[in-house]
């Protein structure tokens, strides 16, 4: 058996469907099934029951699942203990990240960071918050907007304060109805957005939602007429001089979004994480 053969036997029992795990891990589904069939004729006994809906682990399974846990964690632990014993900086350092702050902001301190530490191989994957805190102790490093990680230590880096831009002007004193344009992002943002028009829902009324899956294409949408669109200020650049806006605050308050970096206790032992979050930390706590 493979450590990667575990890594998917543990992917199966969280996703729950062969045909969810291929997508996620990026292989046909006749080859996770073909896998699954080898590994339980390895053991000599059925990991899962195949129902309509979900894969349900066996009694046999649980204890398989077990201990493909425990051998991942004892693999993970003797990789740090053997880039521990280094003096120089190296070794594979993993990250999450939400796809804003790669976009925007992580080219650049990973340029930095690889010119300064050239054997440290970075292993990246970037996405929506919700999804990366779902799988968050895969990762030596998490980076996400909302809500910080329960369980895990979390340093703020920055709020993001929320803008409403138009290529109109808002109106005082009268409501001003016109669509939405909204990107793929996580429940949290969605909540703040939509609890600050239902406070306004006398001044400004969305007649419709527009919705895409990147933050630029809502940017151009907004840019050629086609509707409102909530930005955060970091992605703004200068907007907030070339269109009509308005900041969202509630109760004298501005609506920010807080970003973070998130990460697992004494994980910050492995000089490649310490140094990342070190230069992360400088890089965007402003």
């Amino acid at each position: 058996m493979k450590i990667d053969d575990y890594k998917l036997l543990l992917k199966l029992q969280e996703i729950g469907t062969i045909r969810g795990t291929a997508k996620t891990v990026l292989i046909s589904q006749p080859a996770v099934t073909q896998r699954l069939k080898y590994m339980e004729e390895y053991f000599g006994h059925d990991v899962f029951i195949r129902t309509p809906k979900k894969l349900i682990p066996t009694p046999e399974g649980e204890i398989i699942l077990d201990h493909a846990q425990k051998v991942i964690e004892r693999e993970q632990a003797l990789k740090n203990k053997l880039i521990l014993s280094h003096n120089e900086v190296q070794g594979t350092l993993s990250i999450a990240c939400s796809s804003l702050i790669s976009q925007r902001f992580l080219p650049a301190l990973l340029g930095k960071f690889t010119a300064k530490y050239p054997k440290v191989a970075i292993d990246l994957v970037t996405g929506i918050s919700e999804d990366i805190k779902r799988n968050h102790k895969d990762y030596h490093v998490c980076i996400i907007r909302g809500k910080k990680l329960k369980e895990s230590t979390c340093i703020r880096l920055f709020d993001d304060p929320l803008y409403i831009f138009d290529t109109e002007e808002f109106p005082k004193n009268k409501l001003k109805e016109r669509p939405l344009i909204a990107f793929k992002s996580d429940d949290s943002m969605h909540e703040l957005v939509d609890n600050w028009l239902y406070v306004h829902q006398n001044e400004i009324k969305p007649v419709k939602t527009i919705t895409v899956d990147q933050i630029e294409t809502c940017k151009q949408l907004m840019k050629q007429g086609l509707g409102m669109a909530v930005l955060p200020e970091s992605v703004s650049d200068s907007m907030k001089e070339e269109y009509p806006n308005i900041p969202l605050r509630l109760n004298g308050k501005a609506v920010s979004r807080h970003t973070w970096v998130c990460f697992q206790d004494g994980v910050r032992a492995l000089p490649q994480v310490n140094h990342f979050i070190d230069e992360l930390v400088s890089f965007l706590t402003f």
